[in-house]
């Protein structure tokens, strides 16, 4: 991870901080935590899932030319982390098995998601690869660790 901007490096590691205290609370924190951690760790799965989406979407709107604008795709792609979010929040309000299906469909989003990173190459910055690949991983495995409990 060197070479990244200092900011978006150091904010980046601390947006696993609150995926890895769901871990803690729910892997050993005792019945009385487990519920929150994993209630928790799904709407930060899902934030964060979005949140890329919005990414992808503003690396698509500032595509600054001709060269290099945002081919219609991504457009496609920076929304459907929303859509996977929200419906992986329906089985809960339905009454069905939540969290730990959802918890793996987002663990699995979110280590996907450096693939669209990956086809971005022509409007990213050269350096995102080098910061998204390590927080895609930590934050994916972390929701499939809630997910196993």
């Amino acid at each position: 991870m060197s070479n990244l901007p200092p900011l978006a490096k150091w904010l980046g590691l601390a947006g696993l901080l609150p995926q890895l205290a769901c871990v803690v609370a729910v892997w050993f924190g005792g019945a009385e935590w487990r519920w929150t951690g994993l209630a928790v760790g799904w709407a930060y799965a899902a934030l964060i899932f979005t949140f890329l989406g919005g990414m992808w979407w503003g690396l698509a709107a500032g595509s600054p030319d001709e060269a290099r604008r945002a081919p219609a795709w991504i457009w496609i792609a920076a929304i459907t982390p929303s859509m996977i979010a929200l419906a992986t929040y329906l089985p809960w309000v339905f009454g069905q098995t939540w969290p730990g299906p959802s918890l793996i469909v987002l663990g699995v989003g979110i280590l996907l998601s450096p693939l669209v990173d990956a086809r971005m190459a022509t409007i990213r910055p050269g350096w995102w690869m080098r910061l998204r690949v390590p927080l895609s991983l930590g934050l994916g495995l972390a929701t499939l660790a809630l997910a196993a409990a």
